[in-house]
């Protein structure tokens, strides 16, 4: 009898009131318009939530079964004022005396006669040197005809319909819209009918003690609403960053914490900002199709002659910096061609220009653009890591011990370095991680060249590094597949761990 009781002083007063309910008829499936009725609620959420509440307390069970019902959406809503769009053009088929290709696109707007082409073949009617026709009429017009009366039977149960149209009206954008609709019925458990019904006594339940509370008496004679701790709870679901927007302001954090300063630049540059100034030849393979997104919009963008002049020296001769140059032809028509950033050394190599005599440190976090084909190590679109230390007596030294510290920082002590070759920078480097046992990869770094740097009046050694965003990404979050980084899949978003 005391554990009737307590289970009794254990509900709020909505579950008190829909177990009383039901205990007038304790055989009976209660539907959800009997607990309305009953209980003299109007509102479905008294009953859905008093009815969990019992449930998870072992008084009652839930039934629940799901219906789908199909509506008609706005192209539906259109096909029956207007006819479907596969009936006016039968119509058209059937009166034409020269039903052709011509004769389609003339009647029908071409949003239309596209489509329609498509949805005549599949009627069977064939299309043969610009010539509509048809086998069999019949079968075209059964066929027209089952779609427009399976849209007149809307709104339906899907278990009513025709499941093969069904399928069809579904691949055609919003002519149907499928809605599910949940039925709950309830009944009470052994548990349930153990309970006396002259215990279910509503009263006036406190869900929370505030400061005006207690100033009063109410509280005395009031209940106090019991909480089961040991319940589970839902995780709600709050806003975050993306991975990649994390991991890129964990890296600025980084070098502003390093003392560096951020460097933000456009995305078009010319070919001569891009490639000239950085020594890379014109005949390089990187200024091919391939590798670079030139503009038609714009084509052409105009720089200084002096400066072109400047960077033809170098090439052809290596100017007054002790170079030989690379030889051959320059030309400023290619050197002022339009085109997407290849790597972000383009604006820092512009930002030195400007202030040639100014010792910085300088970084960038950005995007980046090459016509890359699409695998699981590469996109056309990825973001670059770019790093510039430039003052007096910069040295190798100086570059590693920077970089290290940079990774240390990543979560990654273990860093070594191997020489490399880059056509603006001498000595070069690769930056390799230990991740996993194995050595990775990460990105390039080494010393300006002089034929980079002196033609622009910069006279301190230059260190420069770049390293690729995604391939980081894919390392700190631990993926085999850069595309994971830009699917919309919420589920792993939501599991990704913070940076």
């Amino acid at each position: 009898m005391l554990r009737r009781f307590m289970v009794a002083e254990n509900l709020v007063n909505t579950e008190r009131r829909m177990l009383k309910a039901m205990l007038t008829n304790a055989s009976q499936q209660w539907s959800l318009t009997d607990i309305l009725v009953s209980c003299d609620w109007t509102d479905q959420a008294f009953a859905v939530g008093a009815g969990q509440g019992l449930a998870d307390k072992g008084l009652v069970d839930v039934t629940e079964s799901v219906t789908t019902e199909v509506r008609i959406a706005t192209q539906g809503q259109q096909a029956l004022q207007n006819g479907l769009l596969e009936s006016r053009l039968w119509q058209w088929f059937k009166s034409s005396s020269d039903a052709t290709m011509a004769e389609l696109q003339k009647s029908f707007e071409k949003h239309e006669a596209g489509p329609g082409i498509g949805l005549l073949k599949k009627l069977g009617i064939t299309i043969e040197a610009g010539v509509f026709t048809c086998g069999d009429h019949n079968q075209v017009t059964a066929t027209i005809a089952e779609r427009e009366e399976f849209l007149t039977k809307l709104p339906a149960k899907s278990s009513d319909l025709d499941g093969d149209l069904l399928a069809h009206f579904r691949s055609r954008r919003n002519f149907i819209e499928l809605v599910d609709s949940t039925e709950r019925t309830w009944s009470l458990t052994d548990e349930g009918l153990k309970i006396k019904s002259d215990s279910l006594v509503e009263s006036t339940m406190i869900n929370e003690i505030t400061p005006e509370l207690l100033q009063g008496d109410n509280w005395r004679d009031a209940e106090f609403r019991p909480f089961d701790v040991t319940l589970e709870s839902s995780t709600p679901r709050t806003g975050r960053s993306h991975p990649m927007q994390s991991l890129i302001e964990r890296i600025r954090h980084i070098f502003l914490e390093m003392g560096f300063s951020e460097l933000v630049e456009d995305y078009v540059q010319t070919a001569g900002w891009n490639m000239d100034a950085l020594f890379i030849p014109q005949d390089h393979p990187a200024r091919e199709m391939q590798d670079t997104f030139y503009l038609d919009n714009p084509e052409s963008m105009s720089l200084p002659d002096e400066v072109m002049e400047t960077w033809s020296e170098i090439h052809r001769s290596g100017g007054a910096t002790g170079s030989t140059g690379w030889g051959g032809d320059f030309s400023k028509e290619t050197s002022q061609k339009g085109l997407l950033r290849t790597h972000t050394t383009v604006n820092t190599i512009q930002y030195l220009a400007d202030n040639p005599d100014t010792p910085c440190r300088m970084f960038t976090v950005d995007r980046v653009f090459r016509k890359e084909a699409i695998d699981r190590t590469h996109l056309p679109e990825f973001h670059q890591i770019e790093g510039i230390i430039m003052e007096e007596g910069a040295n190798l030294q100086m570059l590693v011990t920077t970089l290290k510290k940079f990774y240390e920082k990543m979560g990654y002590p273990e860093v070594r370095v191997r020489p490399a070759y880059f056509p603006y920078t001498e000595p070069s480097l690769e930056i390799e991680v230990k991740w996993r046992g194995k050595w990775l990869e990460l990105g390039g770094a080494g010393i300006f060249r002089p034929e980079v740097t002196e033609p622009l009046g910069i006279n301190h050694p230059v260190l420069a590094w770049g390293m690729g965003l995604e391939r980081l990404a894919m390392l700190v979050l631990g993926l085999d597949d850069i595309r994971q980084l830009y699917i919309s899949d919420l589920e792993w978003l939501r599991n990704q761990p913070l940076i």
